[in-house]
Parts: C-alpha cells; structure tokens; sequence
C-alpha cells in the first residue's frame, strides 16, 4: 500500500513513527513537509533561536512541499500550500495522513484528497470539553473530510464520541516519545546523578522538582513556585528545576527568589542535553491550564520519574493513576499541589517506586509499536482491507 503523510514541519516526536512505518514492508511512505523552518522560526516560544540537536530528515522519504509566502510556524494561516493537488496526483498514494486541523496546509491537503477520492485519516489530539453550539457544528462538518480517525488518548476518543463519530472510525495510536532513546540516556545519566546535580546547584538528599517546557503563561510555572514556598513552609525539603526558557523567566526568578524558594534556571535544553534534567530531578510537575497532551510527561516517566500535572493536561487521564505513576490537581489549585509536593518529597522510596512504575506503564502502551499498529489498522480500514 502507499501512504502520502502531509505535516507541516519536522517534529522530533513524529520522526520515530515515520521511520517505523517506512520500515514496514510493503508500506510505501512518502511524507510532506509544509515548511522546513530555520533556527530563527522553530525558537519562537522557547526564548533561544536553535535547531534540533537529533537527526529528524533521515530514515524515510520526503519532501518540502510549495507553498505561498514564507511560512510562519504556530499559526493557523501560517503556511498555505501551492499545488497540494498535484503533489498527491504524482503521489497516486491509497491514503493520506494528516497530523490534525491546527493548519491551513493540513485542512487543504484534506480537501484536495477529497476531491480526488483518496481518503484521509487524521491524527488530530483535540479534547473532549463543553464547546458553543456553533463550533460544534462547525466541527462536525470539519471531520466528514476524514474516513478515520487516529486517537492519541482517552480525552481525544471522547471529543470524537462527542461529536458523533462512530467507534468503527477510530484507531488507537497513542502519543509517545522515542522511548528507547530517552531510556538509555537514563541508563548512562543514572551513575552520573550526584554529578548532574552539583553542576547544576541542586543538594542531594533534597526533592527536586522538575518543570520542562516554555515558561509561558499557560503552563502556570508561577503555580509551581507558589506551591513550593507553600510546601516548604510545611517542612517539605525540596527545590526547583526550570528546564526551559520564555517571556516568564524573569518574573518567575523575582518570585522564587521573593519567596526564598532555590531554584535553578537550566535555560532551554536541547533533545541531546533534556535527558540530564531527568536524570537529576526527582519529579516532573506540569501546572499548565491548556495542554492537548503534554509529551514531557512521557519523557519524564520513560526517564524513570513520577509526575505531578493539573487535570487540563491532556495525558492526565491516561498517564496519571494516582498514587502509582503520579497524581493529578485541579488546575490553578496552589493549595492542593503544595499538599502533592509536600507528599512527594515526604516519601521518597514511593517517589522511586511510582517513577518506575510509570516508566513501565510508558515502555509497554505508549511507543511507536503502538502507534505503527493504530496507523495500519486505520489505513486498511479506509482502503477496504481490513
């Protein structure tokens, strides 16, 4: 069978899952490419120009596709393609992915498929939730563009089931990480903790709390430090990690040291370096009001840690089991995560205990095994294979 993949650039989460596929046997895969952004363009957000430190155009084929103007990654009209048409005309491919409706490019390689009678399997990660009856309609007619669906998560099936789509259309194919890696830079980084750690200014023997990702508003990092004076306080002995860089990184060094809380300011780290993060920390938090998944979850947990993440974390109610892979908080509840801290740094042989249950719970249901079988039971679906 031959399988066209439109994206709409190179993401380091998506690569392993192309060169599985490509891998299969009698697969023939051919992915394109919206844009190929520079350092300028994939920094926006992070706080740092940068390009990705781990290989992401190598294993499978692809291409750049034309477009209009120059690209402009994170918003919606922010790549238009030109001559998607006839791109999937010489593709001649029995289907098409596409990774979700979050861009223009996505939502017209759609249609051009449809025209040309070639379904189209999405991977979207939208979640259940109350939405206004307009959007809602508008929706529904969005997903008749698509003969199936690939569901990340248990909120995602949910958001499908919402808007009516049939069971019989949806695919599991879970959102993971590349497990092997990150598994093995834990292994090499675990003899090297003490290390890891003095560099980066944090005391043994004490909690250490690990936020990764941008600091922006949405991700509430400023909770996290709230709950941790609050924590301390209570006698809880932990510090924080800040993995990452954005427009609240001064605002969140005023606070944590207004309310004498350590903390370490790693800056933005790349695929190469995030691994020492892991290896240094002891739990990974996620506070963040809106997060259609949360993929360092995955990292962390595969890394052998526990997490702590609000309920709007999209992975919540498929990573988080109480009390044995990490736990869960009302968003924006300061009180209730400082009590989850305090908890977390009060037990420290439970901390171990649940990271490496959680890494289990990762290595066994969320790798790209998982997610190749989801792919293909899809496409034989809307082939008429099955």
């Amino acid at each position: 069978m031959k399988l066209a993949v439109v994206t709409t650039h190179p993401i380091q989460y998506q690569v392993p899952w192309f060169r599985a596929l490509a891998a299969r046997s009698g697969l023939d895969l051919t992915v394109g490419f919206g844009c190929l952004p520079g350092p300028e363009e994939q920094g926006i957000g992070f706080g740092v120009p940068f390009a990705w430190d781990v290989p992401l155009l190598d294993g499978y084929r692809w291409e750049e596709l034309r477009r209009w103007g120059r690209s402009q990654v994170g918003s919606f009209e922010g790549i238009r393609l030109r001559g998607v048409a006839a791109w999937l005309h010489r593709q001649a491919p029995d289907a098409l992915l596409v990774t979700g409706w979050n861009s223009l490019s996505l939502v017209q390689a759609a249609l051009a498929a449809r025209r040309s009678g070639i379904p189209v399997i999405a991977r979207g990660d939208s979640q259940a939730g109350r939405r206004p009856l307009l959007r809602r309609l508008l929706l529904r007619l969005l997903l008749r563009l698509y003969s199936a669906f690939l569901v990340v998560g248990a909120s995602n099936r949910r958001f499908y089931e919402q808007l009516g789509v049939p069971a019989a259309r949806l695919f599991p194919c879970p959102h993971f990480v590349d497990n092997d890696r990150f598994a093995a830079a834990a292994a090499a980084l675990g003899p090297r903790r003490a290390e890891l750690r003095a560099r980066r200014g944090l005391a043994e023997g004490r909690t250490v709390f690990l936020f990764a990702g941008k600091l922006e508003p949405k991700k509430r990092p400023l909770d996290l430090v709230r709950a941790a004076a609050r924590a301390r306080a209570e006698g809880a002995d932990c510090q924080l990690l800040f993995a990452g860089d954005g427009e609240l990184r001064a605002e969140l060094e005023a606070a944590t040291a207004a309310l004498a809380v350590p903390a370490t300011f790693a800056g933005f780290l790349n695929q190469s370096r995030i691994a020492e993060a892991y290896a240094a920390a002891d739990c990974l938090v996620l506070p963040s009001d809106r997060e259609t998944w949360g993929l360092v979850v995955n990292e962390a947990m595969v890394s052998g840690l526990p997490a702590v993440t609000s309920d709007q974390v999209g992975c919540a109610p498929d990573l988080i089991r109480a009390g044995e892979t990490g736990w869960s908080f009302p968003c924006g509840d300061v009180v209730a995560l400082a009590s989850l801290l305090h908890r977390v740094a009060g037990d420290p042989g439970r901390s171990r205990a649940m990271g490496a249950a959680a890494r289990e719970l990762v290595r066994t249901q969320y790798g790209v095994d998982n997610a190749v079988e989801g792919t293909l039971a899809a496409l034989r679906f809307v082939t008429g294979r099955a």
